[in-house]
């Protein structure tokens, strides 16, 4: 009965601050949810540039990109 108690009373206080519009304490909160929200925002940009790269330039067969590969060959390698 104790963990319902405290639940109410934090969407209470939850609801009370949505209600008077103002949900951060200070300006320092407001900063850091600002942070939050850039980072997150960060990441989901990378992750749909990641699975663009996947869709759409990972189209070729393994034999054209070993031609068209770049570089020099390592000839120790070689038996």
């Amino acid at each position: 009965m104790d963990n319902l108690e405290e639940l109410d009373s934090t969407a209470q206080e939850v609801l009370g601050r949505l209600k008077s519009r103002h949900l951060f304490q200070s300006q320092w909160d407001t900063a850091a949810f600002i942070i939050f929200l850039l980072f997150v925002g960060t990441v989901l940009l990378l992750l749909l540039l990641a699975c663009l790269h996947c869709c759409c330039c990972c189209h070729q067969s393994s034999r054209s990109r070993k031609e068209t590969s770049m570089g020099v060959d390592n000839l120790a390698l070689d038996p």
